[in-house]
Formats: C-alpha cells, structure tokens, sequence
C-alpha cells in the first residue's frame, strides 16, 4: 500500500504537467498578421459612433462589421481627462505622458511609437493619413519628441527626418522658411532624403512614387463637406503603396475632425466628419477581407463635448446630440478590431495596452 501512495505521489505531478503541455500543445499558435491599420477617430466616444450608426440606417454602418469591440481607458499621467497629445502618445508608445506631451515622459524619456518599432524590428514599411495638419498632436506621436504639442517647427524638423514612406494631411505652410520663426525649410529636407512632395489629391492619386509626403492644404485640410474623399481615397493609396512593399506595413488612419465638431458642439459637422470616416472605414475594411493578412483597429485618443443622445429617431436616422462640454470627457472609448489577433483587443483595456499587443502580433518576444 505505502509504494502505491509513493507511486502515486511520483506519477500524479507528471500526468498533470503532460495534461498542462497538451493543453498547449492544443492552444491556436499566435497570429502575426503581415499588415497592420491602426484607426483613430480623434474625440469620437460611444455616443459618437452611436450617432453615426443611427445616421447610416444600422446595416450600413461599418461599425456593425467588426466582431470584436471593448474600451479604452484614457486618463494621462497627470490628468482624469487627457488631451491629444498625452492620448496619442498613450496609443501609439504604450507610455502615459502628461498633457501637451508628445512622446516624451515626465523625466524627458523619448518613447518610439509601435510604426517606428515596426520598421526598426521587423522591416514594416509605414505611414499615416490624417484630416488635419501633419504636425497635429495624433500624428506627430507616430514620429516626434516634444514636451509641447504646439512646438511645430521643432515636430516638422523631426517630421523632415523621420523613415516613414507615405506621410498624408495638411498644413504645407508650416514646411515652409518664410512662415517659420527659424527660417528653416523641412520640406528641403524632405526633398534631399528622396521624398516625392505632393500637393494635391490629384497629384496623390497619380503618383506611382514608393515614398511621398502629400501636403494636401496650405494650412488645416477643409471640413468633410468641403474636401471630397480625402481621407478614404488617402487612406486606399497609403495603403496601395506600402502593400508594395515585401515585409507589409503598418498604417495609421485618423479621422481627425470629429474631434474639432464636438469641440464646437456642432451636430452637423459631426455627423458629416463620422459619415467620412464611415465611408474611409468600409473602403478598409474592403481591403482587410479581400487580403486576410490585416489587422484593422480602431479607437480614440479620448472623447469630446460629453455627448449623450437623450433622443431620436431611428427610422429617420436622425439623433439629437445634448452637449455637456467644449473640452474632453474622461469617459472610456470604444474599441473596435478586425482580422488576425483581433480577439485581443476585446474587453477592457488601457490606452497603453495597444502598443504591446501589436508589436506581439508583429513576432516580439
């Protein structure tokens, strides 16, 4: 009897880690997908996309497409509610920063954002597509360093030298000597390292460049009713162009407006930038099923206005927006993913948590 308990004692811890190893065994292998789109409806919470979904009539809205969803928390490090750069530098390095920082910590740390790690790790080519200035708060924490988000001729400086190969949005006067207080000219710069510089949508549309900077307006691209398809045709040619490349890419999209319309607590103009960034979101979403290599995910930097539908019509598709400030909210924000690995963006996460689950996806160990 004793050397049947001393057997047992022996075997039983054995026949448990085999039980564990086949589990294992049994678990799916990670998924690394080749490609990756990151979305940012720059200010757009849950009411936001509600209002949206309303307006395109529930089957139309690309929303309803994705299988996965969860929420963002997005406090910064010094603040309940935190602005674009903190947001964005959240999103983009996995780091909390304090406001007005762009991807620079509270001890000066510079942090990479996952398309500089990408490049650096594992030979992604990269770009962003944005509806405001290139230098704007979400995009300048893909490539730049700065302790104020309003330091523009030191972000387009850094903007002139960073190794992205597509680079979309506005503001070509601040690349410009003459509008500068240092008289520098970053789009020289661009031009010396190879870039094809692109003005207009037209001119984008045609390039068969590899690498370009388009700086589609003189200062701020116009609202969504007055600028045409920018995003969604910027966003399929972005999308074109680093698919050339052998190693995939990742992408950062922003709608950034959204963000401007709920700052001025204009319902119109919300519903024309989510109505954009819909019809950007469904021309994505085209690719990502036709490719089955791509990873798409969206979110937010933060919410704005405090947007609370209290009525409406869905049968018309119209909601009547209650606006409780011209700031940001504190609230969470949706999370929404498609493709390969897309189950780990589901649940409740952090604002920093992006970062890591993306470069994991891409092969980190």
């Amino acid at each position: 009897m004793k050397r049947i308990l001393v057997l047992l004692l022996c075997v039983l811890p054995l026949l448990a880690t085999a039980q564990r190893s086949k589990k294992n065994s049994d678990a799916p292998a990670m998924p690394h997908p080749r490609n990756v789109i990151f979305i940012v409806g720059d200010g757009m919470g849950t009411a936001q996309v509600y209002t949206s979904i309303v307006a395109q009539r529930d089957a139309h809205s690309a929303f309803l497409r994705f299988p996965y969803s969860g929420f963002s928390r997005t406090y910064s490090y010094n603040r309940y509610s935190t602005d674009s750069g903190a947001g964005g530098t959240a999103l983009m390095t996995g780091h909390k920063v304090q406001n007005h920082h762009v991807a620079k910590g509270p001890d000066g740390t510079d942090y990479n954002s996952f398309l500089i790690d990408a490049k650096r790790f594992f030979g992604k080519a990269a770009g962003f597509v944005v509806t405001s200035s290139v230098l704007d708060a979400t995009p300048a924490s893909t490539y730049a360093h700065v302790a104020n988000r309003k330091a523009f001729d030191s972000i387009s400086m850094q903007m002139a030298q960073c190794p992205f190969e597509v680079m979309i949005g506005g503001d070509r006067n601040s690349f410009l000597p003459e509008n500068r207080k240092d008289g520098k000219a970053p789009i020289d710069t661009l031009k010396a390292r190879g870039y094809d510089m692109l003005y207009s949508v037209l001119d984008l549309a045609s390039t068969r460049s590899r690498k370009y900077c388009a700086l589609l307006s003189d200062d701020n691209p116009p609202k969504a009713t007055k600028r045409g398809r920018m995003l969604t045709l910027g966003a399929l040619k972005a999308i074109e162009t680093l698919n050339r490349y052998d190693k995939g890419f990742v992408l950062m999209i922003e709608g950034s407006q959204i963000d401007w319309a709920c700052h001025n607590n204009d319902s119109a103009y919300l519903v024309a930038e989510m109505e954009d960034f819909e019809d950007m979101l469904n021309a994505v979403l085209d690719f990502a099923e036709r490719d089955g290599q791509t990873l798409v995910v969206v979110t937010a930097d933060h919410e704005t206005g405090g947007l609370t539908l209290l009525k409406g019509s869905i049968e018309e598709g119209v909601s009547r927006p209650t606006w409780a400030t011209g700031g940001h909210s504190g609230v969470m924000v949706p999370v929404f993913s498609f493709g390969p690995g897309a189950n780990l963006f589901s649940g409740v996460m952090q604002n920093t948590d992006f970062y890591g689950k993306l470069m994991l996806l891409m092969g980190a160990k």
